[in-house]
């Protein structure tokens, strides 16, 4: 038990460290997220501001800040919670024998820096678009999923609103897809995060992108804005769910852009009588009866 308990404080202590660190610039600023978040923020918001796509939408756009709380919040905050369990469940799956190489298909520590970064993103872009198809096909996951769904007018931030339990989903199952390239993680692989929040920033921004005939392959703004529209095709529970990549949904046939003009209302139905705050957002997809 003191093994647990102590790889359970050591794994926290350190991640508050680690992020007590990057707020001060006392780690390399390419592995300095907390600040990288904010440049990239501060710069995306500079660009929704000079170039609106949604001109009557405010600067300080409806949750502005609550959105602003939970993207440090669910960056930040709750990686030093849950840090402590992952480091457990770590070495519980040591003790029955499952290692980073248990399910690799192959090995790319010696490709190319290159090709390394590029099979990374792909993997983990696909694995996370997996997950995000199964957090609107099942209602137990929608309901938490839902925290995502319920802002109304869509800005850079919104990004990174989502209910911490979309972590506990998300985090085994991008760790699997590390272990399907034998578990490695390429040294250079602070330049995909760094993109990846970049991509996702701009796809909830207040800008019109569409990067041309890269649209079937990036995901972008327009595209985006859709998959949070109010009023879905007959059948479908979800389109476009594309994280950094447009291609699984064209892949998949989920994709779905019938205009652009960016007036389309979002959200979903009944949210009217979802909770406003951070507290009763976070408790509403445990509650009984809840859908």
């Amino acid at each position: 038990m003191n093994k647990y308990l102590d790889a359970f404080v050591n794994a926290f202590t350190g991640t508050v460290e680690w992020t007590w660190k990057s707020i001060i610039f006392e780690v390399p600023w390419y592995t300095n997220y907390f600040w990288g978040l904010v440049v990239i923020s501060l710069a995306v918001w500079v660009l929704e501001i000079a170039f609106p796509w949604r001109k009557n939408q405010s600067i300080f756009r409806k949750d502005f800040w609550l959105d602003g709380f939970y993207m440090f919040f669910n960056f930040f905050i709750f990686s030093i919670v849950i840090s402590g369990f992952y480091k457990i469940l770590g070495l519980l799956f040591a003790e029955i024998n499952i290692t980073a190489k248990t399910f690799a298909l192959f090995d790319i520590s010696q490709w190319p820096m290159w090709g390394q970064l590029l099979i990374f993103f792909i993997i983990l872009d696909f694995v996370q678009w997996f997950t995000h198809v199964l957090l609107h096909k099942y209602a137990f996951l929608w309901k938490f999923h839902k925290v995502h769904h319920s802002v109304k007018e869509m800005g850079f931030a919104a990004h990174l609103r989502y209910h911490w339990m979309e972590n506990v989903l998300y985090k085994p199952l991008k760790t699997f897809g590390v272990m399907l390239i034998g578990g490695f993680e390429p040294e250079q692989a602070f330049i995909i995060h760094f993109i990846t929040i970049a991509i996702g920033h701009f796809n909830h921004s207040n800008i019109k992108i569409t990067w041309g005939p890269l649209k079937y392959v990036f995901n972008n703004p327009v595209m985006h804005l859709y998959h949070h529209a109010y009023t879905l095709p007959k059948g479908k529970y979800g389109v476009n769910y594309g994280i950094s990549l447009s291609l699984w949904d064209y892949i998949f046939k989920t994709n779905y852009i019938p205009e652009d003009s960016g007036t389309i209302e979002i959200g979903f139905k009944g949210d009217d009588k979802f909770p406003k705050d951070f507290i009763g957002q976070n408790i509403y997809g445990f509650k009984k009866g809840q859908k």
